[in-house]
């Protein structure tokens, strides 16, 4: 009997943050990466080495250039406001063995030019001739880049070096049309991309090759997910193959011959590790309304006041027949289990109307007071 009670007591709370949900603002978007309290146990995921570390050195590097798009339908750069799109063709031009007089240089209109930067990634172990995707960005006052062409120009890395060499249609994944009184435009036009757009002109050297150890980096620092790898690769690769270096590192004795190390690498890359709960964090965003958190955020008892809205989260012996109370205002919206969420709090402080803002500062304060168990992040 007391269960049958229990699971009527979750399932009436169960439908009360339904109908709360439904009744959100609709620019409030809340996602839930929690499971509601102890209805069902996490269960235990392995996740791929690939997945959770990367190899020290087997990196890509950012590449960038400065060229001129071409063949625009007069939607180019306005060369009296940007005047560096104009020396641009110029010498263009002059290179190309057309010499303009002075006064006509500088009197020189263009509308189906325009001024861009242009960026790539030089992948790892890339070779000269392969081909990489390229994005091309106006940095002048064109219009639209839609049907443009991107005139040959050279990708330099930090060094000052070129990497590759850029050229090729624009692809533009936006649409705009203007009438007298009247615009429409959809996405964004004065950036695009060029599928295949680069060709690699010089090789980065990948030190992977080199030394009798390769060192894995994780994406986190996580000293007991250092442990469970390296005890995961001794178990499957033989004792002594890894060591941990720190809360982060740890390196691998591979094979010295290159087919081998690659066989030894493909392997240990497929190894499935067992991590623990990630840490318990909120992620919100201000400007949109999101709220992220996991299944491990909980708040302590605390009594917060913003505005016109005042929460107030009971624990211990201040709770009524074991139940929570949620208050806003003085007025008893919500009972709740005891053990009560910030899920639960975020969905009916979203039912009463509250934006943005008012999470951001109440998220804040409970953490200030020390009432809330997780770390909170603002992007």
């Amino acid at each position: 009997m007391t269960s049958l009670a229990q699971n009527g007591k979750n399932f009436r709370s169960a439908s009360f943050l339904a109908a709360s949900a439904r009744m959100a603002l609709p620019w409030t978007i809340l996602l839930l990466c929690w499971l509601a309290g102890g209805l069902f146990a996490p269960a235990a995921r392995a996740d791929r080495l690939k997945d959770l570390a990367n190899i020290e050195g087997v990196r890509d590097n950012q590449l960038a250039g400065y060229g001129l798009v071409v063949g625009l339908d007069n939607s180019g750069d306005q060369t009296t406001q940007t005047p560096f799109t104009s020396q641009s063709v110029l010498n263009m031009l002059t290179q190309m063995g057309i010499n303009l007089p002075l006064d006509q240089a500088r009197s020189i209109q263009l509308k189906n030019v325009a001024a861009v930067m242009v960026t790539a990634n030089h992948p790892a172990f890339a070779r000269p001739g392969q081909s990489i995707d390229v994005t091309v960005s106006s940095i002048g006052n064109a219009k639209s880049l839609r049907g443009g062409t991107l005139l040959m120009t050279p990708l330099k890395g930090a060094d000052g070096q070129v990497y590759a060499m850029a050229q090729g249609s624009v692809v533009v994944g936006g649409a705009g049309a203007a009438a007298p009184g009247a615009q429409i435009q959809v996405n964004h036009l004065s950036a695009g991309r060029i599928p295949g757009g680069a060709t690699i002109e010089r090789a980065v050297s990948t030190p992977v090759g080199q030394g009798a150890y390769i060192t894995y980096e994780l994406r986190r620092v996580d000293f007991d997910l250092v442990r469970r790898a390296v005890e995961t690769i001794n178990k499957e690769m033989g004792i002594g193959t890894a060591e941990a270096v720190d809360g982060r590192l740890f390196r691998v004795h591979a094979p010295e011959t290159p087919d081998a190390r690659v066989a030894f690498l493909g392997r240990l890359e497929n190894l499935n590790i067992t991590p623990l709960p990630a840490q318990a964090r909120v992620v919100m965003n201000p400007r949109t309304g999101s709220v992220v958190m996991n299944q491990k955020v909980e708040i302590d008892a605390c009594a917060v006041s913003h505005g016109n809205l005042s929460i107030i989260v009971e624990d211990g012996g201040a709770r009524r027949n074991g139940r929570a109370q949620l208050s806003v205002d003085g007025v008893n919206l919500l009972s709740l289990e005891a053990g009560v969420s910030l899920a639960e709090v975020v969905k009916a402080l979203n039912s009463l109307g509250a934006n943005p803002q008012d999470l951001l500062a109440i998220l804040q304060a409970m953490k200030a007071a020390g009432a809330l168990r997780a770390e909170l992040e603002i992007i």
